[in-house]
């Protein structure tokens, strides 16, 4: 502690310890008050009535600490030190109701980060004001209520309830008490823990995508938190955007929207006209009310347009064509410019008022509007007279705001410390041995001396770590190019001085250093052997982020992969004065674009002068860039500086793509399909795009346990419950049991009991349907529900799908426990007037009290399956009842049961796995093989290759474990015992796991390429920390070479935190097992790294291997694509 000794949390009391001083001690509750088994004296805390179990605590000032209960409430607790720096009292307020907390943090100076693994975690901005004192006497009235906290949203409810204790003497001291007030900055989106997982249908699908594709389109719905932090996650991976219309116009090759003459003048920005280029021609639309193309106009449709874009601050308008440059007012035509740069002009690039052209050739030119009136400026970039340059593949203008580009020399801070104390004067020196040790009247040393640095001097330089983003910072031009020779170049304009050059750029190295000083004239032994690389197509370097002030440069290549760099702030004593004080590091995205074997070549041509990468400004509030092709993505840099990627594959490849924003379509835009189809859309609003994947969290405000889609009516079955305090307790009386009545005293903290209910959710809102909520009895407690196919005689022919639940009643150790199986049927029925949502029901069609607890259910064969205590039982379901038909004994606590045709996998909590058998003509189920070793499984299923059967299961350890049936094996005893295969620890907890098929058909093409896929299954998992993963069945020749590329990169690349992966993903046990670890995984994320790698360590470690770096990558790609779901 800062003031000295020891402040010590109990669960029901709180303790000050110091040497030498009485100790001190409150009781927080009524528990406290008799619960203490020392001889320290307790003084019960007036008024009082918590908890301290699971409490953090974290230190606001030396006498102040914020202290976040288990339940989110945040107090804050005030020391009340004397003069002797003894604590004779506390203090507690309680400022405010947040998350449910994990660790607490202050990050600066006013600011309380609160970390949370059960809900969103909180940035809080707090401030103190006087709340008066407290001392003297008893009867002193307290401080005047602070006002209710106004703060934004649902996570911080504020109340304020002050609590005083005093010490066992009469105060005589007044302390000083500040009250503290919390607001919400900002919040970071957290999906776990995912203790439940359901595949569902989007709601908001356009008719346009509802084909008939071997490969429907899902989305996943997480149960996510507990208590008030309890919500559920809509995950989806790819974008699935909304379609306002569709036209079809073939032919078209590139598109581009362009402002008119309002946006200039401060209007509406709203596009007003729609450039198409053709082979051989254009065509332009006015956007409006309505869509027309106009017939006479200043725009060139005689010739196919190169670029189209606005320019003069939305003031004119710009077209390209292969051999001039339009300028334009409007639609009238200003200006002709006619441009000989010994070929057609093959790419453009924009940065007001500067235009950048280059040649089919290689040469450049850039362009500059001045007074209304195009001039070229620069013809020969960065050529001396006399010395030819290697032809310019690839060019892009752009203009910073981030300041970054500059050759000043800025000091770090220490730097600044350390040159702030040399300019100080010096203090009288010390030379005598008793000032050195006592110190004098004249000079202090050491903390509070005052010529060191002190508090004021660190909190200005924290300061100045956000204060520099408020800075106004000048606007400067540049042009970056790529040349045929792999020099990456930067030049500044309008005088094209060249300030950064970095070699062998399409090598896509880790680091673009500046070469300015080391330039080679002779290819490095380096860069033998890389001479058939993909050369660069196209570059482009973009402002993102925070008013643009994240530079990202992102180039393609010919083999349609991107590469992403980051501009960053470099100094360092190596460079001259004149240099740029910069170096661009690259960002791993784990983007595989490349595209399949059996296309590669085609359409290659025609996408070779084509820009890919389309910068947009707006687009529903995003920023970033669109990578179109035969795997589209979307870049996002938002606010908080995230790089996030989300593909778009629901519409196949996309040639072409354009922002577009009308009153019929706001902040929406364009993009041409594989089939000529332009689609005007809109991204879907309800979605978050700023995390790894687009995610919608439905705030329940009660503890989810289990979701469960119905497949007839589309909506969503959730089980949640709500903790509330009881009284009450089952007792057992000799003969039966009885509910008694506790009465306790007003400090007694009673303890909560869960009840459950069941309710329908409709996916289109996510808000729950009325009239659908089903309330379990107290004491009832759901450990299971599926929504299950069985064969119902009496009641309909074939099978129908049930909502089927198991139940358990907890009363107590001494009572036997019983459950309930419940199976539900949703109905539809009129809907209220007014209320769409009613037209589904719940109807209770089976509910029965059995001999033990339900614990897990499934069906095989249109026959229900259940537990019941420690036997699984196998149930008919005829005339609204269940008759059983089959049973067996099983080991201690099945928990999990999946069915799969006639086989049934168990998982008991404690014995492992069993495999059964149900034969329906004998009816019977019988035990096949069973895995004879302990293991606690978390979770089971089954993992699907063709004709090949295995079984998964998660343990308590966190490893993932697949076994086999094996009867041939002599370990397996004749197939009594499975035979573990495979085993990899996964470093988290895993509750669920679900299957899915492998993608049959690429997103690039309509056609079913992937037929070994069709009974090839993905097995996905999804962790308590909020992780998703996936099991991929994959070919031995593929494995061998993968699993050499795994141990290649674990032992040469550098790790995170130095640690070994090999180590890490060894299976880890608790207890002494004579089996070895297993291994046979490849680890996908270790992998999947190399698609980041530089092109020279790419090809070392594919030669270490013998093989090539462009067989790994395709064998990466098809491995992304079979798993490319939801």
């Amino acid at each position: 502690m800062p003031t000295g000794g020891t402040l010590v949390f109990a669960v029901n009391s709180l303790f000050y310890l110091n040497q030498g001083i009485p100790c001190y001690g409150v009781s927080l509750n009524a528990t406290g008050d008799k619960g203490i088994t020392t001889d320290i004296h307790i003084r019960p805390l007036e008024g009082v009535k918590l908890s301290l179990d699971c409490a953090v605590a974290e230190f606001l000032s030396t006498d102040q600490l914020v202290i976040s209960l288990k339940g989110g409430e945040l107090y804050v607790l005030t020391l009340l030190v004397d003069a002797m720096r003894a604590v004779k009292g506390f203090h507690l307020d309680k400022a405010a109701a947040s998350v449910l907390t994990t660790c607490l943090s202050l990050t600066g100076k006013g600011y309380l980060f609160l970390g949370s693994r059960l809900g969103n975690s909180l940035l809080l901005k707090y401030t103190s004001r006087d709340a008066g004192q407290i001392g003297g006497r008893r009867e002193k009235e307290p401080p005047n209520k602070k006002k209710r906290l106004d703060t934004t949203g649902d996570w911080l409810d504020a109340e304020n309830e002050e609590l005083e204790v005093y010490g066992s003497t009469p105060e005589t001291v007044h302390h000083k008490i500040s009250a503290f007030t919390f607001e919400v900055c900002d919040s970071l989106l957290n999906i776990g823990p995912c203790g439940y997982v359901s595949m569902g249908e989007p709601a908001f699908l356009s008719e346009e995508f509802s084909t008939n594709s071997p490969d429907p389109d899902i989305e996943l719905v997480t149960t996510a938190g507990i208590g008030k932090n309890g919500a559920l996650c809509v995950l989806q991976r790819s974008i699935r955007p909304q379609v306002v219309t569709t036209f079809e116009l073939p032919g078209c090759v590139d598109m581009w929207t362009v402002f008119g003459p309002n946006a200039a003048q401060g209007g509406a920005a709203e596009h007003s006209y729609l450039i198409l280029s053709r082979k051989d021609s254009s065509m332009v639309l006015q956007t409006g009310q309505e869509i027309n193309e106009l017939d006479t106009s200043g725009f060139r449709t005689t010739e196919p347009t190169v670029f189209a874009g606005n320019i003069g601050g939305n003031g004119y308008i710009l077209q390209v064509v292969p051999n001039a440059v339009l300028l334009l007012k409007d639609c009238d035509l200003v200006q002709t410019l006619d441009i000989d740069l010994g070929g057609p002009i093959r790419s453009v690039s924009c940065a007001d008022p500067h235009l950048s052209l280059v040649s089919e050739s290689g040469q450049a030119a850039v362009l500059t509007l001045k007074e209304g009136t195009l001039s070229i400026v620069k013809t020969k970039i960065g050529e001396l007279p006399g010395r030819m340059k290697s032809p310019l593949v690839a060019v892009s203008l752009y203009r910073d705001k981030s300041g970054l580009l500059t050759t000043e020399t800025k000091l770090s801070n220490k730097e600044k410390q350390t040159r702030n104390t040399e300019n100080k004067k010096q203090p009288k020196d010390l030379d005598e041995e008793d000032e050195l040790l006592y110190g004098s009247g004249e000079a202090q040393v050491g903390m509070f001396s005052e010529g060191g640095i002190d508090d004021n001097d660190e909190n200005q330089d924290n300061d100045e770590g956000w204060r520099k983003h408020l800075e106004p910072v000048k606007i400067t031009y540049w042009c970056v190019g790529v040349r045929q020779n792999g020099n990456f170049e930067l030049y500044s304009v309008p005088d094209f001085t060249l300030r950064f050059v970095s070699l062998n750029f399409p090598h896509t190295p880790n680091v673009l250093v500046d070469n300015m000083s080391t330039r080679a004239s002779t290819q490095s032994d380096a860069t033998r052997g890389l001479e058939n690389l993909p050369e660069v197509t196209e570059i482009r370097l973009v402002g993102l982020g925070i008013r643009g002030r994240r530079p990202l440069l992102l180039a393609r290549l010919r083999d349609q992969e991107v590469v992403i760099y980051e501009l960053y702030e470099y100094q360092s004593p190596s460079l001259s004065p004149d240099q740029l004080k910069i170096r661009f590091r690259k960002l791993s995205h784990g983007l595989v674009l490349r595209d399949r074997k059996s296309r590669k070549g085609r359409e290659e041509k025609q996408l070779m002068h084509r820009h890919s990468l389309r910068y947009f400004r707006d687009i529903a509030g995003y920023e970033g860039v669109f990578i179109s092709g035969p795997y589209p993505h979307w870049l996002f840099l938002t606010s908080r500086g995230e790089l996030r990627l989300h593909p778009m594959s629901i519409d196949g490849s996309i040639s072409t793509f354009a922002p577009f924003h009308n009153v019929n379509c706001p902040q929406g835009f364009l993009y041409f399909n594989r089939i000529s189809e332009l689609r005007i859309c809109v991204l879907p609003g309800h979605l978050s795009y700023d995390a790894p994947w687009p995610v919608r969290k439905v705030p329940l405000r009660c503890s989810p346990h289990q979701v469960a889609f119905h497949i007839e009516s589309k909506t969503f079955a959730v089980i949640t419950s709500v903790a509330e305090p009881s009284n009450k307790v089952w007792k057992f009386n000799g003969d039966d049991k009885e509910l008694n009545i506790e009465d306790r005293s007003d400090r007694f903290l009673y303890p909560l009991l869960e009840k459950f209910s069941l309710q329908l959710f409709s996916p289109v809102s996510w808000e729950s349907i009325p009239g659908t909520k089903l309330q379990l009895e107290d004491w009832e407690y759901v450990t299971c529900m599926k929504h299950l196919y069985l064969s119902s005689e009496g009641m309909h022919s074939g099978q129908r799908g049930f909502l089927v639940l198991g139940t358990n009643f907890n009363y107590g150790e001494d009572i036997t426990s019983r459950g309930h199986i419940k199976i539900y049927d949703v109905i539809e029925v009129v809907p209220e007037p007014g209320q769409p949502l009613t037209k589904h029901k719940i109807k209770t069609v089976y509910d029965k009290e059995q001999k033990g607890p339900v614990t897990a259910i499934s069906a095989v064969s249109g026959f229900l399956v259940s537990t019941v205590g420690q036997k699984i039982y196998i149930w008919q379901f005829k005339d609204k009842e269940l008759h059983g038909i089959a049973f067996i004994d099983s080991n201690v606590y099945i928990h999990q049961i999946h069915a799969l045709k006639n086989f049934l996998l168990v998982g008991d909590v404690y014995k492992s796995i069993n495999v059964l058998q149900y034969q329906q003509d004998y009816r019977t189920v019988s035990v096949i093989s069973r895995d004879t070793s302990p293991l606690e499984v978390y979770a089971a299923e089954f993992i699907i290759d063709n004709g090949h059967l295995g079984f998964l299961a998660t343990d308590s350890e966190r490893n993932l474990s697949m076994f086999v049936y094996s009867p041939e094996s002599k370990e397996s005893l004749g197939g009594l015992r499975l035979i573990r295969k495979a085993d990899i620890h996964l470093g988290q907890h895993v509750n669920c796991m679900w299957r899915v098929r492998a993608k049959l058909t690429d997103p690039s093409t309509s056609q079913r390429v992937l037929a070994m896929n069709e009974k090839k299954h993905v097995t996905w998992y999804a962790t308590l920390d909020g992780a998703l993963g996936y099991i991929l069945p994959i070919s031995e020749k593929v494995y061998r070479r993968l699993l050499m590329l795994n141990n290649v990169l674990s032992t040469n690349l550098p790790q995170t935190a130095g640690l070994n992966p090999k180590a890490f993903r060894t299976i880890r046990t608790n207890k002494k097992d004579l089996r070895n670890p297993c291994r046979g995984i490849v680890d996908g994320d270790l992998v999947f790294r190399f698609s980041d790698l530089p092109a020279s360590e790419k090809a070392e470690f594919a030669r270490k291997i013998g093989t090539t770096s462009a067989e790994i990558m395709d064998d990466l790609a098809e491995l992304d694509r079979n798993a490319a779901h939801y």
